[in-house]
């Protein structure tokens, strides 16, 4: 059976360390654990919340429809109480006004202070919790050593137990089967996938939601052998992974969409001087400041067309958590591969969500080395015209040929040039690049079962609640559906998009943008037009009760 808590209050009152020590505990006992984090952007006060939702299945998404509040302020009962289900529980302090028979009242405050440290009144919330779920304290202690200080240690175990004490079971424990699995959020599968494919340079200005994959590099720098730089912005940050990479080294950067609005010229200088780039935006809703921790999928026709000029680039949409990682290894095989930028897409809900994953094999992506391709005792000629298009690339100070780069356009040897000739054989050299790119596309995932009515169209994040929609739309009987959901999204794959679209009735596109940017990329690209459209832009991730309210009234029409 499917549980879904929800653990709200203001910010100040330890809801993340909460949720994160709660989840961590149904993971070690067996649980597949999905969790959504919901936050205001502000240090105190406002409303967060976060939603764990776990089972002895696999969860893919999140879901408003609740089994359990954890209150820690009136505020979260007046937003929240009306999802609660009829048979569900609101657990929160005396203090709180609640009232409702379901809720289950205790003096939270007045226990901690009685332990001696009233902001132990959460960890009290959280035994309670744990009991009520038919678990057990083991391992708690582990857990919570993870999240406090040895001084306090001893407290919160206390506080933990106190509260367990008092409860009494509401649901019968159930056996799960994941508990070696891993815990992680996207952007944490990120940091541990660019670290994996020999990540040696990191620089980035923190602009959330991508500030995370910086702080996890960090705290990884050491062990892995990798730098990381806080720059004083983001121009300065993708000018300095550029020259890292020149210099040989495997380089990053990361920001959300205003940081990338000031990469885009940098870009272009590792598009026209071929240097390996990876960058990564992890979205959020703008323009400019916009909603600075909600979500959003607004940036795709945005980096899908960064910088003046043309030139060859791979977008790839980040779709899950392992995809995360995986997709991550695999930029950095296609950077170096091409001589190429490559562009992550993330958003705030994929990167500060966390989900059990089966522990990430590193050796299932093969990165490239640097081309030589060149007799050494040859001429060098940096740009070098190939049919492919991929020029030898040496390393500056391991030759002793002369390592060029240029943001001008320039010859073979890379040497600034106005020459119409050269330009449009070096333009053509480049742009050769597409076609081995297209030979390495990676196709959308088809999902749900043969002989649908309808088709869905998606990426990036939308995954999760698009597989949970096509699961409950199938399991109501009547018509049948599928979905397709791009990971690549450019160059855009087309092979599995030209053979499902002729047999679908109804496709339909389901993004979180205001304009359908999947759905005019694809008509773009193939001319197929979408008869439908789902879409949310209100800076909260999709769920996939309201896809399937929308395709039962799209199916209306």
């Amino acid at each position: 059976m499917m549980y879904n808590l929800l653990i709200g209050g203001a910010a100040g009152q330890g809801i993340e360390t909460m949720a994160a020590i709660l989840e961590k505990l149904l993971k070690r006992s067996g649980y597949y654990v999905f969790t959504v984090r919901d936050f205001m952007s502000r240090v105190r006060g406002g409303h967060n919340f976060s939603l764990i939702r776990f089972d002895t299945a696999p969860v893919h998404s999140h879901s408003s429809s609740l089994d359990g509040i954890l209150a820690m302020d009136n505020e979260t009962v007046l937003e929240h109480l009306s999802q609660l289900k009829e048979d569900g529980f609101l657990l929160c302090d005396q203090k709180v006004s609640a009232n409702d028979p379901r809720a289950m009242q205790f003096d939270l405050d007045g226990m901690a202070k009685t332990l001696g440290n009233p902001r132990v009144a959460g960890i009290i919330a959280v035994g309670i919790v744990l009991k009520l779920f038919g678990e057990t304290l083991d391992g708690a202690e582990e857990v919570l050593r993870a999240f406090v200080k040895q001084q306090y240690l001893e407290i919160n175990v206390k506080a933990l137990q106190a509260g367990y004490q008092i409860a009494q079971d509401r649901y019968a424990h159930q056996s799960g089967s994941y508990q070696d699995w891993m815990l992680v959020s996207g952007s944490h599968a990120v940091a541990l996938g660019a670290v994996a494919a020999g990540l040696r340079f990191y620089s980035a200005y923190p602009m959330s939601p991508s500030t995370s994959i910086m702080e996890t590099l960090a705290t990884l720098g050491d062990e892995a052998g990798l730098v990381v730089e806080q720059a004083e912005d983001e121009i300065a940050a993708i000018n300095m992974a550029i020259g890292a990479s020149f210099a040989g080294a495997r380089a990053m950067t990361g920001t959300s969409g205003g940081g990338f609005s000031l990469m885009v010229e940098a870009l272009g200088l590792s598009g026209m001087a071929e240097i390996p780039l990876v960058v990564i935006d992890v979205q959020r809703p703008g323009p400019v400041t916009g909603l600075p921790t909600r979500t959003e999928q607004s940036d795709l026709r945005f980096v899908i067309s960064a910088s003046q000029g043309e030139f060859p680039r791979m977008v790839i949409a980040l779709r899950n958590q392992a995809d995360a990682f995986y997709q991550t290894m695999r930029a950095f095989h296609l950077a170096e591969a091409y001589q190429i930028p490559v562009i992550l897409l993330s958003d705030q809900y994929l990167g500060d969500s966390t989900a059990t994953v089966e522990p990430f094999d590193p050796n299932r992506i093969q990165t490239a080395q640097p081309a030589a391709g060149f007799d050494e005792n040859g001429e060098y000629l940096r740009y070098r015209y190939t049919e492919s298009g991929i020029s030898p690339r040496l390393i500056p100070g391991t030759t002793k040929h002369l390592v060029t780069a240029d943001s001008d356009e320039h010859d073979e040897r890379g040497w600034i040039t106005e020459s119409a000739e050269v330009r449009t054989k070096m333009m053509d050299k480049r742009m050769k690049k597409l076609d081995g790119i297209r030979g390495e596309l990676q196709e959308p995932e088809f999902i749900g079962e043969e002989g649908y009515d309808t088709l869905l169209l998606g990426w990036g994040s939308t995954w999760g609640p698009i597989t949970e929609a096509i699961q409950l739309l199938n399991g109501a009987g009547g018509r049948r559906y599928a979905a397709l959901v791009f990971g690549d999204v450019y160059p855009l794959p087309q092979k599995r998009l030209l053979e499902h679209v002729p047999k679908a009735k109804h496709i339909i596109n389901v993004e979180q943008n205001a304009t359908g940017q999947l759905a005019g990329l694809i008509r773009e690209q193939t001319g197929i037009a979408c008869t439908g459209s789902i879409l949310k832009y209100d800076g909260r991730q999709i769920s996939a009760q309201e896809i399937v309210s929308s395709v039962q009234k799209e199916d209306l029409k």
